[in-house]
């Protein structure tokens, strides 16, 4: 208990619960529209922008030279998934080109900007796999704010959103502005990277987005409930993380991935389990 007055702590798990019950709502979306890896994607482009704040903050001549990275991940992942969308409702490129394209150029500017700026590849490790240990209450607040705004559009719009993933001619056939809800799911993908990057880190935000949607798949078959469960198995899997890793030392958002994945194999495998034994006495 006593562990749970101690300020770094409480910061990782506010951090970790609120960012393991936002990112499942955006990947119920993205699962829909079988863009499960869109994520990856956009967490490369996120990874540009906090080289890019990082050259920013170092011209600025800030003390801290990463004090412009959140900022710069967020326009750098709106302007990708801005791009991506655009090019997919024209058929300009397929959407896993565009992704891959982006996956591999953001990577790329994201070492040259950081090495622009003084710093190392190294400086971008903890971007890329997360760094929950360092997060400010600064940092905590910010995230704290934009997944409740992540939260109140993903469950408050679900019916408009649903109807545009699920099936998007009856959804325009139904009066409702298609473009702008599909460019709002890819904003909201966008923002929940950014969110996320400090917790799992770039290169793994996407299965803390997909993985808990697949687990809670196998459990129900409705879309509200699988976004409910998914939420709360995403906060069940980074509380489980972060406590494994106050006393063993291990990389957080590494583990909460591979916790995350072990819950789904079992899952999987009771749910297969159960489904022979029902067809059997069938």
């Amino acid at each position: 208990m006593n562990l749970l007055l101690d300020p770094l702590v409480q910061r990782m798990l506010i951090a970790g619960v609120v960012v393991g019950l936002a990112a499942p709502i955006v990947g119920t979306y993205l699962v829909q529209r079988r863009m499960a890896l869109l994520g990856d994607g956009i967490g490369h482009v996120a990874l540009a922008g906090v080289a890019a704040g990082w050259l920013a903050g170092s011209l600025a001549g800030f003390a801290q030279r990463d004090a412009l990275a959140l900022p710069g991940a967020i326009l750098f992942a709106i302007i990708g998934v801005v791009i991506i969308e655009r090019m997919r409702s024209r058929g300009t490129a397929a959407a896993d080109v565009v992704m891959a394209i982006l996956f591999y150029g953001g990577i790329a500017l994201g070492v040259l900007l950081i090495g622009a700026s003084g710093g190392t590849s190294t400086n971008l490790l903890g971007y890329l796999f997360g760094s929950i240990s360092t997060v400010s209450w600064a940092d905590v607040w910010v995230s704290v704010v934009l997944a409740g705004v992540i939260i109140a559009i993903g469950i408050g719009l679900r019916r408009a959103l649903f109807a545009v993933t699920h099936d998007q001619e009856f959804a325009s056939a139904s009066g409702l502005p298609v473009n702008v809800l599909n460019m709002l799911v890819a904003i909201l993908a966008a923002v929940t990277v950014t969110v996320a990057m400090r917790v799992v880190g770039v290169l793994l935000v996407s299965a803390l987005m997909i993985v808990p949607v697949a687990i809670a798949q196998l459990l129900t078959h409705s879309f509200n409930r699988t976004m409910l469960l998914a939420m709360g198995i995403g906060a069940a899997l980074t509380l489980a993380g972060i406590a494994i890793t106050l006393y063993v030392n291990l990389q957080p958002g590494a583990l909460i991935v591979v916790i995350g994945v072990a819950a789904y194999a079992v899952v999987a495998t009771a749910t297969a389990t159960r489904r022979r034994r029902m067809g059997a006495r069938g």
